[in-house]
């Protein structure tokens, strides 16, 4: 599918529990990791791609872009070294319908995936998500104390345009001090 054209109501129904590919690779200084891919997500097969998600306009404003890379640009992020994966792999029509189960399974995946890749940080996008999938109930954003292996953890807020609890400068401000921890 090319960017020109939005994921049609069949579209986005037929990505129900697909998977994308992750933009990874060994040696990243931050591997970013959703919850999971939203339909838009993974019918278009790009991560963050439902138009309203701020999380590219966020890296850019914190200063990992040059200029707000559109999600079908997401490969560009590997000469920056910088990837994005998900907790969970399947695609749902919202977080909600994920079981905590299932969360703590993509932990532990996401875990194997940290050790494989060894990326200097890992920053998770949602505190809920992290919470669950990490054994951490009590957890706020920004660094965390654990570790997972040699990579260092960071939560960040769910850039979601829902997320109304992180207006667009706040949010910005998150991500800019991960990057000020990870460059």
């Amino acid at each position: 599918m090319t960017s020109a054209r939005r994921p049609s109501p069949c579209d986005l129904t037929a990505a129900r529990d697909k998977t994308i590919p992750d933009v990874a690779a060994p040696g990243l200084r931050v591997l970013f990791a959703g919850i999971n891919p939203g339909l838009y997500s993974a019918a278009t097969g790009y991560h963050f791609a439902r138009p309203g998600n701020r999380f590219w306009p966020a890296l850019y404003a914190a200063g990992f872009t040059d200029r707000v890379l559109r999600p079908e640009e997401q490969e560009d992020l590997l000469p920056l070294r910088l990837g994005i994966t998900n907790v969970v792999a399947r695609a749902t029509a919202r977080a909600d319908e994920l079981t905590p189960a299932e969360i703590r399974a993509g932990g532990r995946v996401l875990t194997a995936k940290v050790a494989r890749l060894a990326p200097q940080w890992l920053a998770v996008v949602g505190i809920t998500v992290y919470r669950t999938a990490f054994g951490q109930p009590g957890a706020t954003t920004g660094q965390q104390g654990q570790t997972l292996g040699g990579t260092r953890v960071w939560v960040l807020p769910n850039p979601s345009g829902l997320n109304a609890h992180w207006n667009d400068s706040a949010l910005a401000a998150e991500f800019a001090r991960l990057r000020e921890a990870a460059f």
